[in-house]
């Protein structure tokens, strides 16, 4: 058995195992005892599964995902929210907690807002969102600062288990929410601990095909992190206490 043990880049056709000690994962195919990458990206292990992060391309939505997102129009019964994907999503009224009059919509979410949501249904050409998840800080974004990255760099954002996404909070002391469709909340004290966040992110993006990328970003935050901002990481702000810039 052979593997694709660095993080280099694979293109379709490439056979990035031969054996049966991995099973295809993402933009894989099986092909008798070889695992074929079917997307231009990256090689992931993750216990036996084998998978590629692609480096290019829209992002495709998928149930579960967590996404920000932009509303566009308001209907009788609920939000039309553009999230960068291929298909037109919808926020349904039935889907946000509590009693929302028709004549309030505009109040709870206007046009040109952002919100953070979690997609609940994906059909042949439509994506349903909610608001009623367990998952916290779902709603309205009223400060901070948003950042917009290649979607299919997110994964590389978050690291294995959240390690990354974990090192990024710690060293700015910002509450960040990724959105798996390449938008990025940073939440933070002052503007300058937003910055420095943004500048961490954009160096991954930046660095993506690199080897031993973490280490390599743990000696960039060591570098370039200001003298203002202390290391420990002030409690997480949720959306409910977080205070509204003018």
């Amino acid at each position: 058995m052979t593997t694709k043990t660095k993080k280099e880049i694979v293109i379709p056709g490439e056979i990035i195992s031969k054996g049966n000690d991995f099973l295809p994962g993402d933009w894989t195919m099986k092909q008798g005892e070889d695992i074929i990458a079917t997307r231009i990206g990256i090689v992931e292990k993750y216990d036996k599964l084998i998978k590629i992060i692609p480096i290019s391309g829209v992002y495709i939505p998928r149930g579960g995902n967590v996404v920000i997102g932009e509303i566009k129009d308001i209907t009788m019964n609920g939000w039309m929210v553009n999230i960068g994907g291929p298909y037109s999503s919808f926020l349904p009224l039935r889907e946000c907690p509590g009693f929302i009059e028709e004549s309030e919509m505009e109040n709870v979410y206007g046009i040109g807002d952002l919100i953070v949501t979690r997609i609940f249904d994906v059909r042949r050409t439509s994506v349903d969102l909610t608001m009623k998840s367990r998952e916290r800080g779902l709603g309205k974004i009223q400060s901070g600062i948003v950042v917009r990255v290649n979607p299919h760099r997110v994964p590389r954002v978050i690291g294995k288990e959240g390690s990354m996404i974990k090192m990024i909070k710690d060293a700015s002391n910002c509450y960040i929410t990724v959105g798996q469709n390449g938008l990025i909340w940073i939440n933070g004290d002052d503007i300058e601990k937003q910055a420095f966040a943004k500048r961490i992110v954009e160096y991954i993006v930046d660095n993506t095909t690199t080897e031993g990328l973490t280490e390599k970003v743990e000696k960039w935050i060591l570098e370039n992190k200001p003298a203002s901002i202390k290391t420990v990481l002030k409690e997480e702000k949720s959306e409910e206490n977080v205070e509204v810039k003018e």
